[in-house]
């Protein structure tokens, strides 16, 4: 959990509905290497914690028996049941409001266990033993997220890229210098280190895999809004009355960069760390 920040409901309140529009997808052949990786063959269970509107167990629920999402926002969880109805996924997906510290909240076992970009939100120690003991043995727990360390350009592509710092500049004059998170700030930012507290669960590991990015996407003014509003950052309620007014600045700002509406983007790549549970306890 974030250092000197304190977990409250409204963290991602009003967020759910631009969350799948707005962030850009995992990178393209995620779902097939991890299939390879955990030798997954449509049985086993998996959890994914801090499951938002269902963006990683809808991917791979054809891989298992069973998805189960939780996640403490109840737009998301709704969110993510409406999406499951939509891919056909309904029957074998379960979704359940509920914070990852207060798991195990009566689930069961897994196969594996998901964090995609959500692990930093919680207590990491409690957690990572939570679900350890939840996990089948031999099972694998698998922290995904965007590639941090590479640069992603334009160049050569139709459009102008997404204004991200100016819309960082913008938030700030709505918001106040310091990066927002529900009812409290981010003074430290987001923690690191997470190899260090999935070791001391009892976690082996990790295997580190990176699937690369870099395919050309198009996305329109709308996507960047989305995008906007889906981050604890700038999600909609911390605007309060002002939320029209930013957005009309936002619109603004989007229409200087790009009259026509559109922008380019590269697709990021994404690192996976596989951390497997010991067989034998």
């Amino acid at each position: 959990m974030p250092e000197g920040w304190e977990w409250d409901d409204t963290l991602f309140s009003g967020s759910a509905p631009y969350y799948w529009r707005g962030r850009l997808p995992y990178a393209p052949g995620l779902v097939e290497l991890l299939a390879e990786v955990l030798t997954l063959d449509g049985r086993g269970r998996l959890l994914d914690v801090g499951c938002g509107p269902g963006t990683l167990a809808l991917r791979f629920a054809h891989l298992f028996a069973e998805v189960v999402g939780v996640d403490p926002d109840g737009g998301m969880v709704a969110e993510a049941g409406r999406r499951a109805d939509t891919a056909g996924a309904a029957r074998k997906a379960r979704w359940v409001q509920v914070r990852a510290e207060e798991l195990p909240a009566g689930l069961g076992a897994f196969t594996v266990a998901a964090f995609g970009q959500s692990f930093h939100w919680m207590d990491r120690d409690l957690v990572a033993a939570t679900v350890r003991d939840m996990l089948r043995p031999a099972g694998a727990l698998l922290h995904i997220a965007d590639l941090k360390t590479e640069t992603r350009t334009v160049d050569g592509l139709p459009y102008p890229g997404v204004p991200y710092a100016a819309i960082d500049d913008l938030v700030r004059r709505y918001l106040g210098p310091i990066r927002r998170a529900g009812r409290g700030v981010l003074r430290y930012g987001t923690p690191g280190d997470e190899a260090d507290v999935l070791r001391r669960a009892g976690f082996a590991g990790p295997e580190r895999y990176v699937v690369r990015g870099g395919q050309a996407l198009e996305r329109s003014s709308g996507d960047v809004v989305a995008w906007a509003f889906s981050m604890s950052s700038s999600a909609p309620h911390l605007f309060g009355t002002r939320r029209g007014e930013f957005e009309a600045d936002l619109g603004r700002l989007l229409r200087e960069t790009s009259p026509s509406g559109r922008f380019s983007e590269r697709q990021p790549s994404t690192e996976v760390f596989v951390w497997r549970e010991p067989s034998a306890r």
